[in-house]
């Protein structure tokens, strides 16, 4: 058995030894991975708040796994729990609170949400009240357990006790790149030869009233209601926003000299991490494209390959009219003659946007999408868009042989973050 594999630059081969998945479309990657190749939708109409007045009411939610009380950063820890401990017990490092390595979470932004708010204006003498007086009360030792649960690391903390993470966990948030990001982080610390494993979750649970109206301000998202599996239309010309999820993704990071040497399966490599900041504008993408086509290259360098080696691309293709026009202008761009048979396709269109988890969600597929050669629809494509002359694996699933997979991910304030995967290199 070879010893000291190293890529183009020298650096340790990082592989994924475990992989845990949490959507709308059900608990484990094996469920996930079925149902998304077979074009099912994970997106329905909200119950667990009224949508009455509401532009959109539908979402991709996780109804099915009990969170107390119900808010972002509760929901958000529980899905991650449950990818983690799936990905984990796959890989076989270490034990169950026993992980050793360290945690790198992209979580969502946290503020207190309006259930809490009201319970502590209530408990307020005050005549009025507000937002920093509710932060006075919140850090009260009556009201201390509401400070912890919205302590922005608060999330990645109370995962680094349960998972018995080393060191100081990381938690990070770069929009809608933010999984992506998180696995970077890991994938350079074991570069580093900081350590041979690492853990990387990408996790959100904030769909919320707040959030959907804060999102339909800026016009993002997709109002077309009935049916809500149909809601999420990416790359269509008909496309009117993302439709707001659920979920989270974890990977196990291992140095694949340490991982070969415990006799662990090799579930893929991170061959290569690109990004490039924007800074255009907080929702908007640069005109030019510039900073996406940037990304795309810079992944492509940092793994030693060329475009002509990409066979399929998990497109960022949240289904708003300006991001899958960007997106396909920077593929294009990279690709050059090849882009209109290379296919790209977007998960979106069955789980919806899952904001902070997206990066690591789409990540993990693209690793399922290598490890059985098929790839995932995009679903809902009736009307073709003429100015995305694009192969967008239309409807249903696709056999094909893929060696590198890029993953795409395109946040807001141009956090751009583009992932190369690949099989175990021979």
């Amino acid at each position: 058995m070879s010893k000291n594999v190293q890529d183009h630059k020298g650096r340790p081969v990082v592989a994924v030894t475990g992989i845990g998945i949490v959507t709308s479309l059900g608990i484990g990657k094996e469920d996930n991975w079925k149902k998304l190749t077979g074009g099912v939708s994970g997106i329905h109409e909200i119950t667990r708040f009224p949508t009455e007045g509401l532009r959109t009411r539908v979402a991709g939610t996780i109804d099915f796994i009990p969170a107390e009380p119900v808010c972002a950063p509760a929901l958000s820890e529980e899905f991650a729990l449950l990818a983690a401990e799936e990905a984990i017990a796959e890989s076989g490092v270490g034990s169950k609170g026993d992980f050793p390595g360290p945690l790198f979470v992209a979580v969502p932004p946290v503020e207190v949400e309006w259930p809490q708010r009201i319970e502590l204006a209530s408990a307020s003498n005050a005549e009025t009240i507000g937002y920093d007086d509710l932060i006075r009360m919140a850090e009260t030792e009556r009201f201390a357990p509401y400070y912890e649960r919205f302590l922005y690391r608060g999330t990645t903390e109370r995962l680094a006790d349960k998972l018995g993470t080393r060191g100081s966990p990381i938690a990070l948030s770069t929009a809608c790149a933010s999984g992506a990001s998180a696995i970077q982080l890991g994938v350079e610390a074991i570069q580093r030869g900081e350590t041979d494993v690492a853990l990387s979750i990408g996790t959100d649970g904030s769909v919320n009233t707040e959030a959907l109206i804060r999102f339909a301000l800026l016009s993002a998202l997709s109002t077309q209601n009935d049916p809500p599996s149909a809601a999420s239309k990416p790359f269509s010309k008909n496309r009117d926003g993302f439709v707001m999820a659920e979920g989270a993704a974890t990977l196990v990071l291992e140095n694949l000299d340490h991982a070969r040497a415990r006799g662990a399966k090799i579930l893929g490599v991170i061959a290569g991490c690109g990004e490039m900041a924007d800074s255009f504008h907080r929702t908007r993408s640069s005109p030019d494209g510039k900073p996406i086509i940037g990304c795309i290259r810079n992944a492509l360098a940092d793994a030693g390959i060329t475009p002509e080696d990409v066979d399929y691309i998990n497109a960022h293709g949240t289904g708003t009219p300006e991001n899958d026009k960007m997106e396909a202008k920077g593929v294009t761009t990279v690709l050059g003659e090849r882009a209109t048979r290379v296919p790209i396709s977007s998960n979106k269109s069955m789980i919806g946007h899952t904001l902070s988890a997206a990066g690591a969600i789409e990540a993990a597929f693209s690793l399922l999408t290598i490890q059985h050669q098929r790839i995932p629809p995009t679903i809902n494509y009736q009307v073709p868009d003429p100015e995305i002359p694009l192969d967008v694996v239309p409807n249903t699933a696709r056999d094909a042989k893929v060696r590198y997979a890029i993953s795409n991910s395109f946040g807001f304030g141009g956090q751009n973050v583009c992932l190369v995967l690949s099989g175990e290199p021979h």
